[in-house]
Protein backbone atom coordinates (compact mmCIF):
# COMPACT_ATOMS: atom_id res chain seq x y z
CA UNK A 1 0.00 0.00 0.00
CA UNK A 2 1.29 3.58 -1.03
CA UNK A 3 1.32 6.05 1.71
CA UNK A 4 1.64 10.14 0.88
CA UNK A 5 4.30 11.80 2.46
CA UNK A 6 3.94 15.50 2.43
CA UNK A 7 6.78 17.71 4.16
CA UNK A 8 5.83 20.95 6.11
CA UNK A 9 9.38 21.24 7.02
CA UNK A 10 10.15 25.04 5.46
CA UNK A 11 6.73 26.22 7.40
CA UNK A 12 6.48 23.94 10.75
CA UNK A 13 9.94 24.32 10.83
CA UNK A 14 10.14 27.80 10.05
CA UNK A 15 8.31 28.22 13.50
CA UNK A 16 10.62 26.72 15.65
CA UNK A 17 12.72 29.36 17.38
CA UNK A 18 15.78 30.64 15.80
CA UNK A 19 15.06 29.00 12.81
CA UNK A 20 14.57 31.08 9.50
CA UNK A 21 14.78 29.90 6.31
CA UNK A 22 16.45 32.03 3.50
CA UNK A 23 15.07 31.48 -0.71
CA UNK A 24 18.66 29.95 -1.04
CA UNK A 25 18.04 27.72 1.63
CA UNK A 26 14.61 26.69 0.98
CA UNK A 27 15.49 25.89 -2.25
CA UNK A 28 18.50 23.32 -1.05
CA UNK A 29 15.96 22.17 1.02
CA UNK A 30 13.36 21.43 -1.57
CA UNK A 31 16.15 19.69 -3.61
CA UNK A 32 16.99 17.41 -0.76
CA UNK A 33 13.73 16.21 0.02
CA UNK A 34 12.76 15.88 -3.73
CA UNK A 35 15.73 13.61 -3.81
CA UNK A 36 14.68 11.44 -1.32
CA UNK A 37 11.01 11.04 -2.88
CA UNK A 38 8.50 12.29 -0.91
CA UNK A 39 5.49 13.35 -2.62
CA UNK A 40 4.55 17.03 -1.79
CA UNK A 41 6.48 19.52 -0.08
CA UNK A 42 4.64 22.63 1.31
CA UNK A 43 6.93 25.80 0.82
CA UNK A 44 5.09 28.01 3.76
CA UNK A 45 1.82 30.01 4.76
CA UNK A 46 0.20 31.55 1.51
CA UNK A 47 -1.28 35.30 3.23
CA UNK A 48 -1.12 38.78 2.19
CA UNK A 49 2.30 39.26 3.04
CA UNK A 50 3.76 36.22 1.63
CA UNK A 51 1.24 35.27 -1.52
CA UNK A 52 3.56 37.13 -4.28
CA UNK A 53 7.11 35.65 -2.52
CA UNK A 54 5.02 32.17 -2.81
CA UNK A 55 3.93 32.85 -6.22
CA UNK A 56 7.24 33.28 -7.71
CA UNK A 57 9.32 30.72 -5.81
CA UNK A 58 6.46 27.61 -6.94
CA UNK A 59 7.09 29.57 -11.15
CA UNK A 60 10.59 29.26 -10.06
CA UNK A 61 11.74 26.29 -8.22
CA UNK A 62 11.58 22.81 -10.41
CA UNK A 63 11.17 19.29 -8.89
CA UNK A 64 10.87 16.36 -10.71
CA UNK A 65 9.22 14.55 -8.54
CA UNK A 66 7.52 16.05 -5.75
CA UNK A 67 4.33 18.57 -6.11
CA UNK A 68 4.98 22.08 -4.32
CA UNK A 69 2.16 23.20 -2.15
CA UNK A 70 1.05 26.39 0.48
CA UNK A 71 -1.14 26.14 3.26
CA UNK A 72 -3.98 28.41 3.39
CA UNK A 73 -7.01 29.66 5.65
CA UNK A 74 -10.35 29.41 4.61
CA UNK A 75 -12.65 32.63 3.72
CA UNK A 76 -12.97 34.74 6.65
CA UNK A 77 -16.52 35.14 7.92
CA UNK A 78 -19.33 37.17 6.37
CA UNK A 79 -17.49 37.08 3.24
CA UNK A 80 -16.72 35.11 0.31
CA UNK A 81 -13.84 32.97 -1.44
CA UNK A 82 -14.66 34.42 -4.74
CA UNK A 83 -13.76 37.75 -3.51
CA UNK A 84 -11.42 37.48 -0.87
CA UNK A 85 -8.08 39.03 -2.29
CA UNK A 86 -5.79 35.63 -0.43
CA UNK A 87 -8.03 33.24 -2.03
CA UNK A 88 -7.97 34.70 -5.58
CA UNK A 89 -4.40 35.65 -5.79
CA UNK A 90 -3.92 31.83 -5.20
CA UNK A 91 -5.87 30.49 -7.40
CA UNK A 92 -4.37 31.98 -10.41
CA UNK A 93 -0.77 31.71 -9.18
CA UNK A 94 1.42 28.88 -10.57
CA UNK A 95 1.15 26.98 -6.91
CA UNK A 96 -0.18 23.12 -7.75
CA UNK A 97 -1.58 21.99 -4.37
CA UNK A 98 -3.17 23.52 -1.85
CA UNK A 99 -3.64 22.71 2.41
CA UNK A 100 -7.00 24.65 3.39
CA UNK A 101 -6.85 24.74 6.94
CA UNK A 102 -10.36 24.80 8.68
CA UNK A 103 -11.75 24.48 12.15
CA UNK A 104 -13.17 21.04 13.15
CA UNK A 105 -13.61 21.61 16.70
CA UNK A 106 -16.83 23.64 17.95
CA UNK A 107 -15.44 24.80 20.58
CA UNK A 108 -12.61 26.19 18.37
CA UNK A 109 -15.23 27.70 16.33
CA UNK A 110 -17.03 29.28 18.76
CA UNK A 111 -14.25 30.40 21.35
CA UNK A 112 -11.91 31.19 18.69
CA UNK A 113 -12.82 31.82 15.31
CA UNK A 114 -16.05 33.63 16.80
CA UNK A 115 -18.67 32.41 14.60
CA UNK A 116 -21.07 29.73 14.16
CA UNK A 117 -20.85 26.05 13.57
CA UNK A 118 -23.10 26.51 10.17
CA UNK A 119 -20.96 29.46 8.68
CA UNK A 120 -17.91 27.26 9.46
CA UNK A 121 -18.94 24.93 7.54
CA UNK A 122 -19.75 27.01 4.65
CA UNK A 123 -16.23 28.62 5.16
CA UNK A 124 -14.88 25.45 4.58
CA UNK A 125 -16.91 24.00 1.74
CA UNK A 126 -16.97 27.01 -0.30
CA UNK A 127 -13.09 27.87 0.04
CA UNK A 128 -12.19 24.07 -1.01
CA UNK A 129 -14.60 24.79 -3.86
CA UNK A 130 -13.07 27.84 -5.06
CA UNK A 131 -9.69 26.26 -5.10
CA UNK A 132 -10.88 23.21 -6.87
CA UNK A 133 -12.28 25.28 -9.34
CA UNK A 134 -9.56 26.88 -10.07
CA UNK A 135 -7.47 23.77 -11.00
CA UNK A 136 -6.12 23.01 -7.57
CA UNK A 137 -5.18 19.53 -5.78
CA UNK A 138 -6.90 20.69 -2.26
CA UNK A 139 -5.96 18.73 0.86
CA UNK A 140 -8.16 19.91 3.47
CA UNK A 141 -6.31 19.88 7.10
CA UNK A 142 -9.17 19.52 9.57
CA UNK A 143 -7.54 21.79 12.21
CA UNK A 144 -7.98 20.73 16.38
CA UNK A 145 -9.84 17.07 14.80
CA UNK A 146 -8.77 15.25 17.50
CA UNK A 147 -9.64 17.80 20.10
CA UNK A 148 -12.90 18.53 18.16
CA UNK A 149 -14.01 14.17 18.42
CA UNK A 150 -13.68 14.67 22.17
CA UNK A 151 -15.33 17.64 22.39
CA UNK A 152 -18.34 16.91 19.97
CA UNK A 153 -17.37 13.94 16.91
CA UNK A 154 -20.66 14.60 15.20
CA UNK A 155 -19.01 18.31 14.61
CA UNK A 156 -15.63 16.73 14.00
CA UNK A 157 -17.00 14.59 11.27
CA UNK A 158 -19.44 17.21 9.65
CA UNK A 159 -16.67 19.86 8.84
CA UNK A 160 -14.63 16.71 7.20
CA UNK A 161 -17.61 16.05 5.27
CA UNK A 162 -18.02 19.67 4.03
CA UNK A 163 -14.21 19.20 2.60
CA UNK A 164 -15.20 16.36 1.09
CA UNK A 165 -18.70 17.35 -0.40
CA UNK A 166 -16.91 20.57 -1.89
CA UNK A 167 -14.57 18.03 -3.75
CA UNK A 168 -11.56 18.06 -1.52
CA UNK A 169 -8.74 15.63 -3.09
CA UNK A 170 -7.49 14.92 0.27
CA UNK A 171 -8.56 14.68 4.17
CA UNK A 172 -5.90 14.96 7.29
CA UNK A 173 -6.79 14.97 10.85
CA UNK A 174 -5.04 17.23 12.82
CA UNK A 175 -3.85 16.86 16.21
CA UNK A 176 -2.91 20.22 16.52
CA UNK A 177 -2.41 20.47 19.85
CA UNK A 178 -0.06 17.51 19.99
CA UNK A 179 -1.88 15.74 23.05
CA UNK A 180 -3.56 12.48 21.90
CA UNK A 181 -2.30 8.70 22.30
CA UNK A 182 -2.09 6.52 19.91
CA UNK A 183 -5.48 4.56 20.34
CA UNK A 184 -7.68 7.52 20.26
CA UNK A 185 -5.89 8.36 17.03
CA UNK A 186 -6.09 5.06 15.54
CA UNK A 187 -10.00 4.53 16.36
CA UNK A 188 -10.86 8.14 15.08
CA UNK A 189 -8.86 7.94 12.19
CA UNK A 190 -10.98 4.34 11.01
CA UNK A 191 -14.30 6.38 11.91
CA UNK A 192 -13.41 8.52 9.55
CA UNK A 193 -11.97 6.43 6.86
CA UNK A 194 -15.18 4.63 6.76
CA UNK A 195 -17.21 7.94 6.04
CA UNK A 196 -14.95 9.56 3.16
CA UNK A 197 -16.53 7.42 0.37
CA UNK A 198 -13.32 6.59 -0.60
CA UNK A 199 -11.40 9.84 -0.45
CA UNK A 200 -7.72 9.37 1.14
CA UNK A 201 -7.52 10.36 4.74
CA UNK A 202 -4.21 11.78 6.51
CA UNK A 203 -2.70 12.53 9.21
CA UNK A 204 -0.84 15.06 11.08
CA UNK A 205 0.77 15.41 14.48
CA UNK A 206 2.32 17.65 16.90
CA UNK A 207 5.11 16.13 20.16
CA UNK A 208 3.66 17.60 22.46
CA UNK A 209 3.46 14.41 24.92
CA UNK A 210 6.44 12.61 22.79
CA UNK A 211 3.89 10.76 20.81
CA UNK A 212 3.44 12.06 17.02
CA UNK A 213 5.59 9.42 15.78
CA UNK A 214 3.46 6.44 17.48
CA UNK A 215 0.45 8.42 16.67
CA UNK A 216 0.92 8.72 13.08
CA UNK A 217 1.82 5.08 12.94
CA UNK A 218 -1.34 4.24 14.63
CA UNK A 219 -3.11 6.58 11.81
CA UNK A 220 -1.66 4.61 8.95
CA UNK A 221 -2.53 1.09 10.53
CA UNK A 222 -6.17 2.64 10.98
CA UNK A 223 -6.69 3.43 7.20
CA UNK A 224 -4.53 6.60 6.61
CA UNK A 225 -2.42 7.38 3.63
CA UNK A 226 -1.19 10.55 3.53
CA UNK A 227 1.21 11.48 6.45
CA UNK A 228 2.21 15.10 6.86
CA UNK A 229 5.53 15.26 8.94
CA UNK A 230 9.06 17.20 9.46
CA UNK A 231 12.56 16.16 8.89
CA UNK A 232 14.08 15.77 12.40
CA UNK A 233 10.41 16.63 13.81
CA UNK A 234 11.69 20.36 13.47
CA UNK A 235 8.24 22.07 14.64
CA UNK A 236 6.79 25.05 16.85
CA UNK A 237 6.89 23.99 20.67
CA UNK A 238 7.59 19.79 21.05
CA UNK A 239 7.73 19.42 17.18
CA UNK A 240 5.99 17.02 15.03
CA UNK A 241 5.44 13.66 13.29
CA UNK A 242 9.34 12.79 12.71
CA UNK A 243 9.73 12.28 8.56
CA UNK A 244 12.98 9.92 9.35
CA UNK A 245 11.31 7.66 12.00
CA UNK A 246 7.66 7.30 10.71
CA UNK A 247 9.00 6.89 6.91
CA UNK A 248 11.51 3.68 7.84
CA UNK A 249 9.34 2.92 10.54
CA UNK A 250 6.28 2.25 8.48
CA UNK A 251 8.33 0.99 5.17
CA UNK A 252 10.70 -1.45 6.53
CA UNK A 253 9.02 -2.76 9.36
CA UNK A 254 5.40 -2.72 8.29
CA UNK A 255 5.77 -2.57 4.56
CA UNK A 256 4.16 0.77 2.90
CA UNK A 257 5.50 2.12 0.31
CA UNK A 258 6.79 5.43 1.02
CA UNK A 259 9.51 6.48 -0.84
CA UNK A 260 11.65 5.04 -3.45
CA UNK A 261 13.69 1.73 -1.59
CA UNK A 262 16.91 3.22 -3.24
CA UNK A 263 16.11 6.49 -1.77
CA UNK A 264 15.91 4.87 1.38
CA UNK A 265 19.58 5.21 1.51
CA UNK A 266 19.86 8.83 1.58
CA UNK A 267 18.04 9.23 4.23
CA UNK A 268 20.80 9.76 7.22
CA UNK A 269 22.76 11.89 4.69
CA UNK A 270 19.20 14.17 3.92
CA UNK A 271 18.51 14.22 7.82
CA UNK A 272 22.01 15.95 8.35
CA UNK A 273 22.10 18.44 5.44
CA UNK A 274 18.27 19.62 6.82
CA UNK A 275 19.19 19.93 9.92
CA UNK A 276 22.84 22.12 8.86
CA UNK A 277 20.77 24.09 6.76
CA UNK A 278 18.34 25.18 9.18
CA UNK A 279 21.60 25.74 11.46
CA UNK A 280 20.37 23.34 14.31
CA UNK A 281 22.38 20.55 16.20
CA UNK A 282 21.51 16.69 15.06
CA UNK A 283 20.13 14.43 17.73
CA UNK A 284 22.68 11.51 17.61
CA UNK A 285 20.38 9.11 19.72
CA UNK A 286 17.99 9.53 16.61
CA UNK A 287 16.07 6.24 15.58
CA UNK A 288 17.37 4.95 11.85
CA UNK A 289 19.70 7.98 11.09
CA UNK A 290 21.34 9.22 14.56
CA UNK A 291 25.05 8.40 15.03
CA UNK A 292 24.92 6.66 18.27
CA UNK A 293 21.15 4.99 16.58
CA UNK A 294 23.59 1.64 15.80
CA UNK A 295 26.75 2.49 18.53
CA UNK A 296 28.02 -0.51 20.16
CA UNK A 297 29.65 -0.08 23.20
CA UNK A 298 29.44 -2.62 26.13
CA UNK A 299 31.94 -5.58 25.08
CA UNK A 300 29.04 -8.34 25.02
CA UNK A 301 27.04 -6.49 22.64
CA UNK A 302 30.39 -6.09 20.12
CA UNK A 303 31.19 -9.51 20.83
CA UNK A 304 27.33 -10.56 19.81
CA UNK A 305 27.67 -7.86 16.48
CA UNK A 306 30.29 -9.83 15.46
CA UNK A 307 28.71 -13.62 15.50
CA UNK A 308 25.57 -12.06 14.47
CA UNK A 309 23.81 -8.50 13.48
CA UNK A 310 20.32 -8.96 13.94
CA UNK A 311 21.71 -10.24 17.63
CA UNK A 312 21.63 -6.08 18.40
CA UNK A 313 20.24 -4.20 15.37
CA UNK A 314 17.02 -4.72 14.38
CA UNK A 315 17.59 -3.39 10.80
CA UNK A 316 20.74 -2.88 8.28
CA UNK A 317 22.14 0.49 9.31
CA UNK A 318 22.59 0.81 5.19
CA UNK A 319 19.27 0.28 4.64
CA UNK A 320 19.23 3.81 6.23
CA UNK A 321 21.99 5.49 4.76
CA UNK A 322 23.56 5.11 8.40
CA UNK A 323 26.35 2.60 9.43
CA UNK A 324 27.55 0.62 12.44
CA UNK A 325 30.24 2.25 15.00
CA UNK A 326 31.89 0.45 17.37
CA UNK A 327 33.17 2.37 20.76
CA UNK A 328 36.60 1.64 23.03
CA UNK A 329 36.21 2.02 26.06
CA UNK A 330 36.38 0.44 29.96
CA UNK A 331 33.85 -1.78 28.87
CA UNK A 332 35.39 -3.26 26.07
CA UNK A 333 38.58 -6.18 25.07
CA UNK A 334 40.78 -7.29 22.11
CA UNK A 335 37.22 -8.56 20.46
CA UNK A 336 35.72 -5.31 20.42
CA UNK A 337 39.35 -4.18 18.90
CA UNK A 338 39.77 -6.84 16.09
CA UNK A 339 36.24 -5.90 14.63
CA UNK A 340 37.45 -1.49 15.08
CA UNK A 341 40.34 -2.46 13.08
CA UNK A 342 38.14 -4.21 10.73
CA UNK A 343 35.71 -1.73 9.96
CA UNK A 344 39.22 0.89 9.70
CA UNK A 345 40.25 -1.35 7.29
CA UNK A 346 43.39 -3.08 9.07
CA UNK A 347 43.09 -6.87 8.68
CA UNK A 348 45.66 -8.71 11.10
CA UNK A 349 46.79 -12.58 11.08
CA UNK A 350 45.11 -14.50 14.09
CA UNK A 351 48.18 -14.23 16.03
CA UNK A 352 49.27 -11.15 15.19
CA UNK A 353 50.15 -8.37 18.21
CA UNK A 354 49.32 -5.54 16.53
CA UNK A 355 46.00 -5.48 17.97
CA UNK A 356 47.67 -5.75 21.41
CA UNK A 357 49.75 -3.27 20.83
CA UNK A 358 46.42 -0.85 19.47
CA UNK A 359 44.58 -1.61 22.53
CA UNK A 360 47.42 -0.70 24.99
CA UNK A 361 48.03 2.33 23.36
CA UNK A 362 44.55 3.35 23.85
CA UNK A 363 44.11 2.65 27.27
CA UNK A 364 47.85 4.78 27.73
CA UNK A 365 45.73 7.61 25.92
CA UNK A 366 42.97 6.94 28.08
CA UNK A 367 45.46 6.73 30.92
CA UNK A 368 46.34 10.70 30.30
CA UNK A 369 43.28 11.85 29.49
CA UNK A 370 41.96 11.27 26.42
CA UNK A 371 38.65 9.65 26.15
CA UNK A 372 37.24 8.01 22.39
CA UNK A 373 33.48 7.33 23.71
CA UNK A 374 32.31 9.94 21.20
CA UNK A 375 35.04 10.37 18.82
CA UNK A 376 35.55 7.53 16.43
CA UNK A 377 37.60 9.61 14.12
CA UNK A 378 40.22 10.31 16.46
CA UNK A 379 40.93 6.83 17.75
CA UNK A 380 41.24 5.79 13.99
CA UNK A 381 44.01 8.57 13.78
CA UNK A 382 45.59 6.94 16.80
CA UNK A 383 45.45 3.30 14.99
CA UNK A 384 46.80 4.69 12.17
CA UNK A 385 49.86 6.93 14.47
CA UNK A 386 50.26 3.33 16.56
CA UNK A 387 50.99 1.24 13.22
CA UNK A 388 53.72 3.77 11.95
CA UNK A 389 51.34 4.94 8.97
CA UNK A 390 53.13 8.32 8.38
CA UNK A 391 51.59 9.85 5.41
CA UNK A 392 50.07 12.58 7.98
CA UNK A 393 48.66 15.59 5.11
CA UNK A 394 50.05 17.99 7.11
CA UNK A 395 52.32 19.24 9.68
CA UNK A 396 51.37 21.66 12.16
CA UNK A 397 54.80 23.97 12.73
CA UNK A 398 53.56 26.83 14.76
CA UNK A 399 50.63 28.62 15.89
CA UNK A 400 49.96 32.31 17.42
CA UNK A 401 46.91 33.69 19.28
CA UNK A 402 46.29 37.63 19.84
CA UNK A 403 43.63 38.79 21.48
CA UNK A 404 42.68 42.54 21.20
CA UNK A 405 40.36 44.09 23.93
CA UNK A 406 39.75 47.15 21.41
CA UNK A 407 38.56 45.58 18.65
CA UNK A 408 34.88 44.48 18.12
CA UNK A 409 33.46 41.53 20.13
CA UNK A 410 33.28 39.11 17.07
CA UNK A 411 36.85 39.96 16.12
CA UNK A 412 38.54 39.93 19.46
CA UNK A 413 40.88 37.16 18.46
CA UNK A 414 43.54 36.70 15.95
CA UNK A 415 44.89 33.78 14.92
CA UNK A 416 47.92 33.07 12.81
CA UNK A 417 48.95 29.39 12.09
CA UNK A 418 51.83 28.02 9.70
CA UNK A 419 51.67 24.64 8.23
CA UNK A 420 53.87 22.14 6.18
CA UNK A 421 51.72 20.70 3.82
CA UNK A 422 53.13 18.24 1.18
CA UNK A 423 56.46 20.27 2.07
CA UNK A 424 55.18 23.52 1.57
CA UNK A 425 54.98 26.02 4.01
CA UNK A 426 51.37 27.62 4.43
CA UNK A 427 50.85 30.74 6.39
CA UNK A 428 47.19 31.70 7.32
CA UNK A 429 45.78 34.32 9.59
CA UNK A 430 41.89 34.09 11.06
CA UNK A 431 39.91 36.50 13.06
CA UNK A 432 36.66 35.25 15.26
CA UNK A 433 34.58 35.82 17.90
CA UNK A 434 36.64 33.41 19.74
CA UNK A 435 39.75 31.98 20.25
CA UNK A 436 38.89 28.25 18.34
CA UNK A 437 37.04 29.98 16.52
CA UNK A 438 39.79 32.32 14.88
CA UNK A 439 42.40 29.27 15.34
CA UNK A 440 39.35 27.50 12.88
CA UNK A 441 39.40 30.03 10.25
CA UNK A 442 42.75 30.24 9.95
CA UNK A 443 43.32 26.26 9.69
CA UNK A 444 40.52 26.33 7.26
CA UNK A 445 41.91 28.86 4.83
CA UNK A 446 45.53 27.22 5.14
CA UNK A 447 44.41 23.75 4.25
CA UNK A 448 41.41 24.76 1.69
CA UNK A 449 44.37 26.02 -0.26
CA UNK A 450 45.90 22.34 -1.16
CA UNK A 451 42.57 20.82 -0.11
CA UNK A 452 39.68 22.29 -1.96
CA UNK A 453 37.12 20.21 -0.66
CA UNK A 454 37.70 21.62 2.83
CA UNK A 455 35.26 24.54 1.44
CA UNK A 456 32.37 22.84 2.12
CA UNK A 457 33.71 21.61 5.67
CA UNK A 458 32.71 23.12 8.78
CA UNK A 459 32.60 22.97 12.88
CA UNK A 460 29.07 22.04 13.83
CA UNK A 461 29.45 21.62 17.57
CA UNK A 462 32.03 21.92 20.07
CA UNK A 463 31.68 20.71 24.00
CA UNK A 464 34.33 20.76 26.53
CA UNK A 465 33.95 18.69 29.69
CA UNK A 466 36.37 18.48 32.74
CA UNK A 467 38.09 16.04 34.98
CA UNK A 468 38.92 17.36 37.48
CA UNK A 469 40.39 13.99 39.67
CA UNK A 470 39.70 15.53 42.96
CA UNK A 471 42.01 18.56 41.80
CA UNK A 472 41.06 22.32 41.81
CA UNK A 473 38.95 22.59 37.98
CA UNK A 474 41.81 25.02 36.84
CA UNK A 475 44.34 22.57 37.10
CA UNK A 476 42.52 19.63 35.65
CA UNK A 477 42.22 17.95 32.29
CA UNK A 478 40.43 19.47 30.22
CA UNK A 479 38.40 17.09 26.88
CA UNK A 480 37.58 18.89 23.96
CA UNK A 481 34.71 17.20 21.77
CA UNK A 482 33.80 18.46 18.02
CA UNK A 483 32.08 17.85 15.25
CA UNK A 484 32.43 18.41 11.75
CA UNK A 485 30.56 17.83 8.76
CA UNK A 486 30.34 18.93 5.25
CA UNK A 487 26.43 18.31 3.83
CA UNK A 488 26.41 14.74 3.86
CA UNK A 489 28.91 13.18 6.29
CA UNK A 490 29.73 14.14 9.88
CA UNK A 491 33.03 13.18 12.08
CA UNK A 492 33.39 13.89 15.62
CA UNK A 493 37.27 13.98 17.44
CA UNK A 494 38.37 15.35 20.60
CA UNK A 495 41.44 16.38 22.35
CA UNK A 496 42.71 16.15 25.83
CA UNK A 497 45.09 19.27 27.70
CA UNK A 498 44.91 20.65 31.02
CA UNK A 499 45.03 23.51 28.35
CA UNK A 500 41.42 24.25 27.35
CA UNK A 501 42.47 25.84 24.10
CA UNK A 502 45.04 23.27 23.67
CA UNK A 503 42.57 20.63 23.83
CA UNK A 504 40.16 22.55 21.03
CA UNK A 505 42.96 22.69 18.91
CA UNK A 506 44.22 19.04 19.13
CA UNK A 507 40.56 18.33 18.00
CA UNK A 508 40.39 20.71 15.62
CA UNK A 509 43.56 19.43 13.70
CA UNK A 510 42.46 16.13 14.60
CA UNK A 511 38.98 16.68 12.29
CA UNK A 512 40.92 18.32 9.47
CA UNK A 513 43.20 15.67 8.85
CA UNK A 514 40.21 12.95 9.18
CA UNK A 515 38.66 14.72 7.01
CA UNK A 516 41.62 14.79 4.67
CA UNK A 517 42.59 11.23 4.60
CA UNK A 518 38.63 10.16 4.32
CA UNK A 519 38.81 11.78 0.93
CA UNK A 520 42.54 10.50 0.35
CA UNK A 521 41.62 6.46 0.86
CA UNK A 522 37.66 7.38 -1.57
CA UNK A 523 35.87 6.22 2.34
CA UNK A 524 33.60 9.12 2.20
CA UNK A 525 30.91 6.50 3.66
CA UNK A 526 32.75 6.54 7.14
CA UNK A 527 31.04 8.61 9.21
CA UNK A 528 32.83 8.57 12.73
Amino acid sequence: MKVEIYDSTLREGAQRAGVVFSDYEKEKIIAALDGLGVDFIEMGYYGPSSAAALSGFAGRVKTRHAVLSVLCATRRPGGSADTDETLVSLAASPIKAVAVVGKASLFQVENVLGTDADTNLAMISETVRFLKNAGKTVIFDAEHFFDGWSYGPDYARASVMAAIGAGADRVVLCDTNGGMLPDIIGLATQAIKKTAGGVPVGIHCHNDIGMADACTVSAVLSGASHVQCTVSGIGERCGNANLTTVVPALQLKLGFECIPSENLKTLSPVARSICQTANLGFDESAPFVGGHAFLHKAGLHIDGIRKSRESFEHINPDLVGNSRSLIMSELAGKAAMKELLSKFGFEFAKDSPEPERILNAVRSAEAAGSQFDASEASLYLLVRRTLGKEDAPFVLKDYKLIFSAEAEPECRWSAIVKFDVGGEERLSAGEGDGPVNALDIAAHIALSGKYPYIADVKMVDIKTRIDSNDRAASASIVRAYVEYGDGKNVWRTMGASADIIAASWSALLDAYEYCILMHRENRSDRKF
